[in-house]
C-alpha cells in the first residue's frame, strides 16, 4: 500500500497489531491509525473491531510484492513487528520466501525485538545440497543459484535488517544485538528520538534514519541530537537520512529543516 513514510516507497503488512516494549512505543503511530484500519477490517470480515494488541497474520497478503512489477523499496510490517512473539517462525519463513522470490525490490525490516531476530536468523545455513535452510523448515533458496548470497549467508542483500531505537539505552542494547545478526545492510531508525544518543559505535551499521516524534502527544526532540548523529555517521561513512523534524507535534516540510540537516542518503 502507498505510504507517506519518506524513506520507503510502499508498505507491506502481512502481520498487523503489536504490543509495547519501551518508551518509544508510548505514542505509537500505528496504534494511532488503528481504529480506522480495524474499522475497515471489521466491515470487510463482519467481525467485531480487533484490538491493536491482538496480533494477526494475514496469509492472503503474502503474494502482494510478487505482483508489484515496478522495483521499489518496501517497508515490511509498518503496522506491526515481524519478530513479535505472537508471529510463528513458520509464518516468518513464508514472508522470507516471498522476499527471496521478489529480488527486484528492496525489503526494509525494522524491529524493537532484536533478540528474536537474532535467534531466528541464527538457524539458517547452507545445506549439503546448496540450499539455505532454517533448522526444521523447508529450504529458502539455493546458494549456488545466485550471486546475491553474500558468503553463502542469509539473508540476501536486498533484504535489509534493522532496529528502532529512541535513546542511548535502547541504542546500546539493540545496536549490539543487530551487529550479531548476519546482514549485508544493517539499519537503525532513531525515531522517535527522545534523547541524545551521545557517542555511538557505528561499526557494522550501514544506514541511520533520524526523526522526531509526531502526533498530538509528541514529545520534543532537539536538532543538536540529530546533528551529533549526523556528524558521527559522516565520520564513519554511514548513510544518514533525516526523516522528520517536528514542532508542537507537527512535521516540518523538508524545505523548512535547517540547511545542514537536509540530508537524505541511502546505503550504497
Amino acid at each position: 500500500m502507498t505510504t507517506k513514510i519518506e524513506w520507503t516507497d510502499d508498505t507491506w503488512n502481512p502481520v498487523t497489531g503489536c504490543t509495547k516494549v519501551s518508551q518509544g512505543c508510548k505514542n505509537c503511530y500505528a496504534e494511532r491509525l488503528w481504529p480506522k484500519v480495524a474499522g475497515a477490517e471489521a466491515k470487510r470480515t463482519g467481525e467485531p473491531p480487533r484490538a491493536f494488541t491482538n496480533v494477526r497474520c494475514h496469509p492472503e497478503r503474502l503474494d502482494a510484492p510478487l505482483r508489484w512489477r515496478k522495483p521499489r523499496r518496501i517497508f515490511v510490517n509498518s503496522m506491526s513487528d515481524l519478530f513479535h512473539e505472537d508471529v510463528p517462525d513458520e509464518f516468518i519463513d513464508r514472508i522470507f520466501r516471498v522476499m527471496i522470490g521478489a529480488r527486484r525490490h528492496q525489503f526494509q525490516i525494522l524491529t524493537k525485538r532484536p533478540e528474536r531476530m537474532r535467534e531466528y536468523m541464527a538457524h539458517f545455513h547452507p545445506d549439503d545440497q546448496g540450499w539455505v535452510t532454517r533448522d526444521g523448515a523447508p529450504a529458502m533458496g539455493k546458494v549456488q543459484s545466485s550471486p546475491l548470497f553474500a558468503d553463502n549467508r542469509f539473508p540476501e542483500p536486498h533484504i535489509w535488517l534493522g532496529v528502532s531505537v529512541e535513546d542511548r539505552e535502547t541504542w546500546l542494547e539493540r545496536s549490539a544485538l543487530l551487529k550479531q545478526i548476519p546482514a549485508v545492510v544493517r539499519s537503525i531508525s532513531y525515531e522517535p528520538a527522545l534523547a541524545d544518543l551521545g557517542p555511538i559505535d557505528l561499526t557494522g551499521i550501514n544506514w541511520l534514519i533520524a526523526g522526531g516524534e509526531s502526533g498530538p502527544k509528541a514529545r520534543p526532540s532537539h536538532p543538536d541530537w540529530f546533528r551529533s548523529a549526523r556528524d558521527q555517521c559522516v565520520a564513519a561513512g554511514v548513510a544518514f537520512f533525516m526523516k522528520q523534524i517536528t514542532e508542537r507535534g507537527r512535521k516540518q516540510p523538508y524545505e523548512a529543516f535547517p540547511a545542514d540537516l537536509q540530508i537524505r542518503e541511502y546505503p550504497a
